[in-house]
């Protein structure tokens, strides 16, 4: 089979095609053969080497966190019912593969009606945007602002926010993707590269701001997108591609915000992955969310994924198809 390997830390370039023999299952696992391949910001990280202080992962390694196909082969003590089945499955690495060897534990169905390219763009971003939405505890009404509103979990966000009841205020980079944040149910949109943007924020608002702000993008946007948050109101930062937002707690504490963290979102998924996984799925067969495909590669231009997410031209989810 083939698969993309990392063999030095390093840019898009880095990433090369090569041959490995094809998995066998062990007991208790399953070989997938993979449909298509979710591409996640945290893949480009650790390819580059940002991340080597925090993460396991050395060269050469296979990148990748999983993505959806086909169950082809089931080991010892595995119900042969799963060979054939549509699944999703999450790694831990490896996933940039024609085929994944994996615990049958980690398999999420993929539900009739929802194809499976589209449960490949909802595997992380999905329980990441349910987890964030339940968090922040949306009501009927509120304002929201969503930073990074038109990226893979952007869009799902604003989706939930507004099935929520809210009236939903997006922030992106561009008018392509203002655009698609409006699709996706933002009722006014802006661009966060434009100066005075916030107070744009806040005029819509009424003048006191969003009730919450959902921030994806990290950084001195989202230290900007803090001052659009509303007296005693809620700012959940989740956005690292331009490195963690600064909030001054004082600040905060002054005003009444409550601040959630990264950290604490992932205290709140803790234990509730395949949970919120399946959660995800269900929403997108039954339409309540729609993820946005913005673009696929083959797996052999997986360098040219990177580079398009590098250089902020991608829309929604990258995948790799197979």
């Amino acid at each position: 089979m083939r698969h993309i390997l990392v063999n030095r830390f390093g840019g898009p370039e880095v990433l090369e095609v090569d041959k490995a023999p094809d998995p066998l299952p062990g007991p208790g696992k399953v070989v997938v053969g993979m449909s298509a391949v979710d591409i996640i910001f945290l893949d480009t990280l650790l390819r580059s080497g940002a991340g080597k202080d925090y993460f396991p992962l050395r060269p050469p390694y296979v990148p990748g966190h999983g993505g959806t196909g086909l169950v082809i082969a089931v080991g010892e003590g595995v119900d042969a019912g799963w060979l054939g089945r549509r699944v999703a499955v999450g790694t831990s690495d490896g996933g940039y593969a024609e085929q994944i060897a994996v615990a049958v534990e980690e398999l999420a169905p993929v539900p009739d009606g929802l194809g499976l390219p589209e449960a490949a763009a909802i595997l992380h971003d999905g329980p990441t945007a349910v987890n964030i939405t339940d968090v922040a505890e949306i009501k009927e009404g509120a304002w929201v602002l969503v930073t990074a509103a038109a990226g893979g979990t952007g869009v799902l966000v604003v989706q939930l926010a507004r099935a929520a009841g809210a009236h939903v205020v997006a922030a992106a980079r561009g008018a392509r993707k203002l655009e698609l944040a409006r699709e996706a149910g933002a009722e006014e949109a802006f661009d966060y590269t434009e100066a005075g943007w916030t107070d744009r924020v806040r005029a819509v608002t009424g003048g006191s701001g969003a009730d919450v702000v959902l921030d994806g993008a990290g950084g001195q946007l989202g230290s900007e997108a803090f001052e659009a948050v509303a007296h005693g109101g809620r700012f959940v930062s989740y956005g690292t591609s331009n490195g963690f937002a600064h909030v001054d707690p004082h600040t905060a504490q002054q005003r009444g915000i409550r601040t959630i963290s990264l950290m604490d979102l992932n205290n709140a998924a803790a234990g509730q992955t395949k949970e919120l996984v399946e959660r995800a799925l269900a929403l997108a067969a039954d339409g309540r969310i729609r993820p946005v495909i913005g673009q696929t590669f083959p797996l052999e231009q997986a360098a040219d994924a990177h580079a398009a997410i590098a250089a902020r031209s991608a829309l929604g989810k990258t995948l790799l198809v197979l």
